[in-house]
Order: structure tokens, then C-alpha cells, then sequence
């Protein structure tokens, strides 16, 4: 490991820059240090490399699977096949998916729209099969699907076995394969762009946060999707707007989810023209045009979900449990002079001010149709209540203080409970000899005043 550790610590443009100089594609040096990371940089708009180490080795994708199962499920949309009001089922194997998922029960009803948000912020593995399911009727046809997407792209290191990213020796891909298909879902589907930049959703009372800390760190971060588990360590395709260009950042093999955010940040640094030697770094053509590395893909297990942590995640929900034992395991971040200004904008708090997005259970809540978990019935019970109280007002008005007052009884409500209040400029004579008749029949039948009472006229 000591010889490793010291590959680490060669700067990314200085390995591009060897290998620009020397003529070679692949060196030695470049073989060790894919058992680290695998970084790339690309424009959106031209498909430019602007940086790149190791990104056409293959690497388990864990949960930035998503991207693709997003991208299938969008491409339904387009197609007609479904909508995203339509609603899917919870299955039993959506509810046997290990963390992070939502949870949910076998039966529980979700829209397309709130299975989206749900597995693009909190990255939710039975999210994903329920769309899996939903759209193509099984995993196995869904991950089909999904192929042959990947191939019509030119994904050609990438393949599927399941929607989530959850373990699996034949789920694969690249740095390469990643920018690419990040690219495809910004280019083809610009309307549903909000996707992948959601800061938090909101369900019932509990807020979920985007796995992706760019997005509360780094000005200018609009997307996408992070990923991690022990075998390919902490993965990120992430996305970046600023001056009128837009940008790709994708990081595999990370130590620590915010090891990720620092590389990709820095990245993004150098992309939008901080860095003073790019000029100095060989141009490497357009991402499709980078030439894929057959190799067997890097098993960071031990790196990773070593003894120094106290748990091992196998998903990017488990990150936040993570927090007291993300130390970097010995990692050195070793890197260029220019970058380190990019670590320096790295903050906290810039979706501070964005409120979560709600998300819930049932049909769409714009539909008129009955549903099993609408929030239509919850708003009736208070109304209901609210109308009792008027009915109960009557009791505290007894006739049982007026009894010792019984003559002076009918003067003042002659004033006071006159039941035409339009009548204000009539002669004072008129309203003794109206609470004159009144008083007769009021000292044998006391009862009969208090029938009038006005507080019927404050419940209107």
C-alpha cells in the first residue's frame, strides 16, 4: 500500500500531461492509479473532454445506476407508454430492496413523478423497481431495456442486471459511459431537468436530503446522482452551471462522500478557467470519442469498508450514519496548487433557503378520482368540528340570573336585543310601548325572552 498511497500523490494533469508527452495511452502509472479514482470533465454542449484519469476503466456504478433507470423512465414518458401521473404498485420485491428505500408496504400506491423524486434525492433502491416494474412489468425486462439503451448511446462498458446499483459482478460501467449518458438526459429531456437538482423532498414530517452535498456546497451545482458501495467506493456524476457553460464531473472511487464533493469541485474549478497550465494539458477529443480499457473492474472493499470504519454502508442512504467515521482512511489529498482554491469554495448552506419539494403516496393530488391515500379526507374533519361549537353556545346563557331581576328583565333587552336594528330613528315612546307589551307577558311567562337570543346573529 505505501507505494500506492505515493502514486496517489501525483497530481491528475501531471499523469494526463506525461502521457500526452510521452506518446503512450496507457502507462504503467496510469494502471496503478485506477485502483484510486477515475475522474473526467466534459462540456456539455460539445461533448470536449477538458480532464480526464482513468475514465475508460471499467468500475461498479452502485447507485448512479439511477441515472439510467431515470433515463428509461423518461424515454416511457416520451413514448406515450406511460405518464407521470400514472400510478405504480409496491411490490414484494420492491419491499425486499435493502436501504436506503422509502419503506413502504406491499400495496402502497406512488405516482411516477414522486417515484422519481424519491430515487433521485434520496437514492431509493425499491423506488427504483417499482419503476422497474411499472414500466417494463419485471426487473429483468426493465435491465433488458436498460441495455439497450446503454448500447444505442454508446455505452459500450456499461452493462445492467438490476434498476438500483445494488451489488452485482456483472453491473458495470465507466467515467466515460457515465458522461455520456449524463449528457443524454440533459439533451434529450431539458423539461425535466428539476429532476435531478432537487435540494430536499418532504414526506408527511420528515425531510430527506439530497445525497449529493454539491448541491448545499459548491454555487452553480444542478445535478445529478451520487453512488456507493464497498467494492466501488464513493461514486458522483455531478453537474455545473456557470458563465453560460455548463459542465459533466464525474468521480468513481472516492474514500469518503465528501472526498467526492472536493474532487468534483475541483474539477468544475478547472473547467470554468481557474486552472492557469490548462493550456499545457493535450486536448483528448470528444467523450465518445475516448478509447474503453478492457480490464476486470477495481474492488475497493478493503480501501474503503476497512477496519478503520465503525460501519459499512452498502448504500448512499447509509451515508448520513456515516458522519462521525468518515475520516479519509489515509487518504492524501494531494493535489495541484491551483486547486486547492476549489476546496475553498466548498461552503454549507446554499440550499438553505430552498424549500423541500413534497412528495406522497397515492395518486396525483391534482386528479379528481378517489384514491387510497388522498389528502382530501384529512381536511374534512376539521370542518366538521369547527361547525359543532355554535350548537353548545346556548348552554351558558341560562334564565337563571334574570329570575331576580324579573321587572327590570324586559327594559334592557328592549334597548339592547331590538331584532330590528333598522329602526334606529324611531321615537323612544315606540320602544316602551313595544317593551311595555313584552313585560306583561314576560312576568307571568319569564321563559319566552330568552328564546330571542342574539347570539344566532354572531354565528353568521
Amino acid at each position: 500500500m505505501p507505494s500506492l498511497q505515493k502514486l496517489l500523490a501525483v497530481p491528475a494533469s501531471a499523469l494526463a500531461l506525461t502521457a500526452g508527452v510521452a506518446g503512450l495511452g496507457l502507462t504503467t502509472l496510469d494502471v496503478a492509479a485506477a485502483r484510486a479514482d477515475a475522474l473526467l470533465l466534459v462540456d456539455v454542449d460539445s461533448g470536449k473532454v477538458i480532464n480526464g484519469q482513468n475514465s475508460t476503466y471499467p468500475w461498479y456504478p452502485a447507485s448512479v445506476t439511477k441515472l439510467m433507470t431515470t433515463y428509461v423512465t423518461l424515454k416511457a414518458v416520451r413514448d406515450h407508454r406511460i405518464d407521470l401521473e400514472r400510478v405504480f404498485t409496491v411490490s414484494p420485491t420492491a419491499v425486499a430492496q435493502q436501504p436506503s428505500k422509502m419503506g413502504f408496504k406491499v400495496g402502497t400506491r406512488v405516482t411516477v413523478d414522486n417515484a422519481l423524486k424519491m430515487l433521485l434525492v434520496h437514492s431509493a433502491n425499491d423506488m427504483a423497481v417499482v419503476l422497474a416494474e411499472g414500466v417494463a412489468g419485471s426487473v429483468e425486462r426493465f435491465a433488458t431495456e436498460m441495455n439497450a439503451e446503454a448500447q444505442r448511446l454508446g455505452m459500450t462498458q456499461t452493462h445492467y442486471v438490476n434498476p438500483n446499483g445494488l451489488p452485482a459482478d456483472e453491473q458495470i460501467t465507466s467515467a466515460r459511459d457515465l458522461a455520456i449518458l449524463a449528457r443524454a438526459l440533459i439533451l434529450e429531456f431539458p423539461e425535466y431537468d428539476y429532476f435531478w437538482h432537487i435540494a430536499s423532498i418532504r414526506l408527511g414530517k420528515r425531510i430527506y436530503r439530497n445525497t449529493n452535498k454539491l448541491i448545499d456546497a459548491f454555487a452553480g451545482t444542478d445535478g445529478m446522482k451520487t453512488g456507493f458501495i464497498c467494492a466501488s467506493g464513493f461514486n458522483l456524476v455531478a453537474t455545473a452551471s456557470r458563465g453560460g457553460k455548463r459542465l459533466i464531473a464525474v468521480v468513481l472511487g472516492a474514500k469518503s462522500s465528501t472526498s467526492r464533493a472536493v474532487k468534483a469541485a475541483q474539477l468544475f474549478e478547472r473547467g470554468f478557467g481557474t486552472d492557469p497550465l490548462a493550456w499545457l494539458v493535450p486536448s483528448q477529443g470528444t467523450v465518445d470519442s475516448l478509447e474503453p480499457v478492457t480490464a476486470t473492474p477495481p474492488d475497493l472493499h478493503e480501501d474503503v469498508c476497512g477496519n478503520n470504519r465503525r460501519q459499512q454502508p452498502t448504500e448512499d442512504g447509509d451515508e448520513g450514519g456515516e458522519a462521525g467515521t468518515e475520516a479519509t482512511n489515509g487518504e492524501q489529498h494531494v493535489l495541484p496548487l491551483w486547486s486547492l482554491r476549489g476546496v475553498g469554495l466548498l461552503t454549507s448552506g446554499l440550499a438553505a433557503g430552498i424549500a423541500p419539494v413534497d412528495v406522497y403516496t397515492g395518486p396525483g393530488r391534482n386528479n379528481i378520482a378517489p384514491g387510497p391515500a388522498t389528502s382530501v379526507a384529512p381536511k374534512k374533519t376539521p370542518l366538521a368540528v369547527v361547525a359543532k361549537p355554535p350548537a353548545a353556545r346556548p348552554l351558558p346563557t341560562p334564565p337563571a340570573k334574570p329570575a331576580p331581576a324579573a321587572v327590570a328583565a324586559p327594559v334592557r333587552p328592549a334597548t339592547a336585543t331590538n331584532p330590528s336594528p333598522a329602526k334606529p330613528s324611531g321615537s323612544d315612546k315606540a320602544a316602551t310601548a313595544t317593551a311595555g307589551s313584552k313585560a306583561k307577558a314576560g312576568v307571568p311567562n319569564p321563559p319566552k325572552p330568552p328564546l330571542q337570543i342574539t347570539p344566532k346573529t354572531d354565528t353568521q
